[in-house]
């Protein structure tokens, strides 16, 4: 089955990218205005982040949002035969401050979110660090896809572990200096996130990011992408601070949320809106895991 998937897919990488684009905005086309693939929710979530927005100005970011989509899928089939050099000349990276962090000895923590293309930010961290750098990753039910996108993703220098084995296995990794991938901005179970203010209505935040930062006294630093024109991006790594644990409960999370924000709204068709992030309404029972400086909902 591996040998079944992977032999079209690499076919299809060998294609020049315009082609692919072409592609793209005929899928990102069928997507949003014949198939419907989760517009709802894309609109729904778009009217709680933006509410200022007219409804036609937030259709036109939904419209955009779908060919960022299907944009990334194409660029991650291009993957599987682009070259390290074309890769850099559509990928670029500043790793002065955390270059610097490691130079120190300090271990990392990078937070990022999910902004496309994500696959691209693998590569880019990993091949810039001479550190192990760890990603925690959700497996595809496939067998055959997951083991094309495993080695897909640890190719340059990066290190793969399920997010089921994570506990069993991290502290193997945690015994020498490290840099450590996670998605911070995930959904989680309402009773047991962080809860605050994401735009105009509370979510619960993951706390596993801000917890293990200040246990292991890490680094952190923020992940940003920057889309510079089609199938062009650039990645800004923003130091936080670099001892977590000199950080109070729910700094990280509150910075970060700022942070998050402030890039969605940089370039908001280029933000995940296909997953519902405001699904958990907030309730008084969650009280203890408030961490906004802004009141509770009433």
């Amino acid at each position: 089955m591996y040998y079944l998937a992977y032999g079209p897919l690499y076919l299809m990488s060998l294609l020049p990218f315009w082609f692919l684009y072409l592609l793209s905005d005929f899928v990102a086309f069928l997507l949003y205005n014949i198939f419907g693939y989760r517009k709802e929710v894309v609109l729904h979530n778009l009217a709680i982040a933006f509410p200022e927005k007219t409804l036609r100005e937030r259709k036109k970011i939904a419209k955009k949002f779908y060919i960022n989509l299907t944009d990334t899928f194409v660029e991650i089939i291009k993957m599987l035969s682009l070259s390290e050099k074309e890769f850099d000349k559509r990928c670029t990276i500043d790793m002065g401050t955390t270059n610097e962090l490691e130079t120190k000895g300090l271990s990392i923590q990078i937070h990022g979110g999910h902004q496309m293309n994500w696959e691209y930010i693998n590569w880019a961290v990993g091949k810039n660090l001479t550190i192990p750098f760890i990603v925690i990753y959700q497996p595809i039910s496939s067998k055959a896809m997951n083991k094309i996108f495993y080695d897909l993703r640890s190719r340059p220098n990066t290190i793969l572990v399920a997010t089921r084995e994570f506990r069993t296995r991290m502290h193997q990794f945690f015994k020498s200096q490290y840099a450590l991938g996670l998605g911070a901005d995930q959904n989680t179970s309402p009773a047991t996130g962080y809860w605050l203010y994401f735009f105009s209505k509370p979510v619960p935040f993951i706390m596993g990011p801000e917890r293990g930062a200040l246990k292991n006294k890490t680094a952190v630093v923020f992940a940003n992408l920057v889309k510079k024109k089609r199938g062009y991006y650039h990645f800004e790594l923003k130091t936080i601070t670099q001892d977590a644990g000199l950080s109070k409960k729910g700094d990280l999370t509150r910075i970060y949320r700022d942070f998050l924000e402030h890039s969605i709204s940089q370039q908001p068709d280029n933000y995940l809106w296909t997953h519902r992030r405001w699904r958990h309404e907030y309730l008084p029972e969650f009280e203890s895991n408030w961490i906004d400086t802004r009141p509770r909902p009433a």
